[in-house]
């Protein structure tokens, strides 16, 4: 298995987005559409677009900074799958998802550190 990092590319912002009149506007990629601009024809001193150039190839998409894959889970029941399915495997980082309440949160985080799995968003008594 050959390891590879992920690449790296610039922040792509709307042009003009840090001047007094476009402080309103805020640091996020939006495309370009007017007649006149410089940024949709592609002049280089406006800086990059995103392209499909820009791409990671497919084993490192959806993979963390620690080499970890994430893994979303609403219950214990899908935790528990987790700890099944990744006992030989390295073993993936939790993220809860946003609708789980803070009683079934507090069980999946006690079921995970027991596991040994890390939980990005967990409970904290």
């Amino acid at each position: 298995m050959i390891i590879m990092n992920k690449k790296t590319h610039p922040h792509f912002n709307v042009p003009n987005f840090g001047s007094k009149k476009r402080s309103r506007v805020k640091a996020r990629w939006r495309k370009q559409r007017g007649i006149d601009n410089k940024k949709r024809t592609k002049k280089s001193f406006m800086g990059a677009e995103p392209t499909i150039g820009y791409g990671n190839p497919k084993q490192l998409k959806g993979i963390r900074a620690n080499g970890k894959r994430i893994m979303l889970v609403h219950n214990v029941n899908e935790v528990n799958e987790i700890i099944k399915s990744h006992e030989k495997m390295a073993s993936p980082d939790v993220t809860i998802a946003k609708s789980v309440s803070i009683r079934k949160r507090i069980a999946i985080t006690e079921l995970a550190n027991k596991a040994k799995l890390r939980v990005t968003n967990g409970a904290y008594k």
